[in-house]
């Protein structure tokens, strides 16, 4: 079909706005809305979008005739009026400045505009770039440079239009009103899960809240929208903080207002109620909460920290991290895939106040899976590590013994697991207590020390070349 003339003709208010926000910067808009269209040619205005839309990916249907309904064209018009924008329109027409002088002294130049005080160059390299001219205006008297006081145009410039605005030109078999859907990627808009754990005097169980931070800084406002939320590692080809303190409040499992679902290769998390999302704003919004949640309290003494490293000749002196773990399953009150973001752990006190105990980044982690979180070093715990021999047995094998010392200064008793790290092929020939093979190249003991006691291992390993 060719039209003979288009016919203007605007979107109606917004029917229903879905949103699908992405960890990455970016989210999805979905607008429905009530079009009455011509038969023949149609140009349809559709005002209050994102002003970091992806105009690539704009794409309009209409949902009561698809198939009556074609796109010709689509525009994305963001040429916003403003006073700059009016007076680099307004080049060659006339203007008047009015100075309001001491003294109610009112003085008036007239004349015609030469330059605005922005312009856009184009550099040899095909990059454009704004620099400042200042006014120059051409009186009856002669040229003003930069004159100052109140403009006043005769006329705004064509071209201008307040709002970030997308222009279809339609052509329509049926006229009507079509239920028409409109959708398109924005940048501006990311969310992040930051999670608060309060753990138990004796270290053994958990209380957990998660908190949903929504950033919206995309030029637009979205009013009773359903939301979604997307976890994963979306691959796009060109990709376009706040946190929660702990509540001294209970943390009572509580229905999530999340509905959480795998799609695709993802995890969508549904909100069960409508919400607004306004620009400039951030939101929060709780994910779940859990109490009483089994958690394992783990010293590690790891001074190679995952790499092998030859003896140097000196003592491996390191700090012994302090660890929590826990199960993310039903069993202990969770079992939801937790999006990544960062845990804060907490701790009460003798007088029940709650204290930062430290913290520690999640990756995105699916249920039932370990959570592990690595929140410190122990003030009271020791840990030195130290060569005591090598043998080069022939060509292609030597031993090595070495010695480690574990000392707790605490006034209770625990458990430290010693990592070792070694290469190539590899054999314990001896050692002072039973180790645990993790991988082709870890190793590690496992030590129980008295309080204000000390545990020392040492083995002998057996490497070939």
């Amino acid at each position: 079909m060719h039209p003979v003339a288009a016919e203007n003709v605007s979107a109606s208010e917004s029917k229903g706005v879905s949103l699908t926000i992405y960890n990455q910067n970016f989210g999805l808009v979905k607008d429905i809305r009530e079009v009455k269209l011509n038969e023949g040619g149609n140009f349809l205005r559709f005002e209050d979008v994102a002003a970091k839309i992806d105009p690539t990916s704009v794409s309009f249907l209409s949902l009561t005739a698809p198939n009556s309904v074609t796109v010709r064209e689509q525009n994305y018009q963001y040429d916003l009026l403003d006073p700059d924008s009016i007076l680099s329109k307004s080049i060659g027409k006339n203007v008047k400045f009015t100075q309001f002088l001491p003294g109610r002294t009112v003085h008036e130049l007239s004349g015609t505009l030469l330059n605005a005080p922005l312009s856009t160059v184009v550099q040899p390299n095909g990059v454009e770039s704004t620099r400042y001219h200042g006014l120059v205006v051409k009186t009856a008297n002669g040229v003003v440079l930069n004159p100052s006081g109140q403009v006043e145009l005769a006329e705004l410039p064509s071209g201008l239009i307040s709002k970030p605005s997308l222009l279809w030109r339609l052509d329509c078999d049926k006229a009507g009103t079509h239920k028409s859907e409109i959708t398109y990627q924005t940048g501006g808009m990311n969310w992040n899960c930051d999670y608060v754990a309060i753990i138990n005097e004796d270290d053994t169980k958990t209380d957990l809240t998660s908190w949903v931070t929504l950033s919206n800084q995309s030029g637009a406002s979205f009013k009773n929208a359903a939301l979604k939320l997307i976890a994963g590692d979306v691959h796009r080809v060109q990709p376009q903080a706040y946190h929660m303190a702990a509540s001294e409040g209970a943390f009572a499992a509580k229905a999530p207002q999340f509905q959480e679902q795998s799609f695709a290769e993802y995890h969508l998390y549904s909100l069960k109620e409508k919400t607004d999302v306004n620009n400039n704003e951030t939101k929060q919004l709780s994910l779940f909460n859990a109490a009483d949640v089994p958690t394992k309290k783990r010293f590690v003494f790891e001074p190679t920290q995952g790499v092998y490293v030859p003896y140097s000749g000196y003592l491996d002196r390191d700090k012994v991290h302090v660890k929590l773990e826990f199960d993310n399953n039903e069993e202990n009150h969770l079992g939801m895939p937790w999006p990544k973001g960062k845990v804060r752990v907490y701790k009460r006190d003798k007088d029940a106040a709650l204290q930062f105990i430290g913290e520690d980044e999640i990756d995105h982690t699916p249920r039932d899976e370990k959570v592990r979180l690595y929140i410190g070093d122990a003030f009271d715990v020791v840990g030195e590590r130290k060569q005591t021999n090598m043998r080069q047995i022939n060509d292609h094998v030597r031993r090595e013994s070495y010695e480690i010392s574990l000392r707790n200064h605490k006034d209770s008793a625990i458990t430290v697991t010693a990592v070792e790290h070694t290469y190539g092929p590899w054999k314990i020939v001896s050692s002072d207590l039973p180790y645990v093979k993790k991988d082709s190249r870890t190793f590690e003991f496992s030590a129980n020390i008295p309080a204000k006691g000390q545990q020392t291992i040492a083995y002998e390993i057996e490497l070939k070349n």
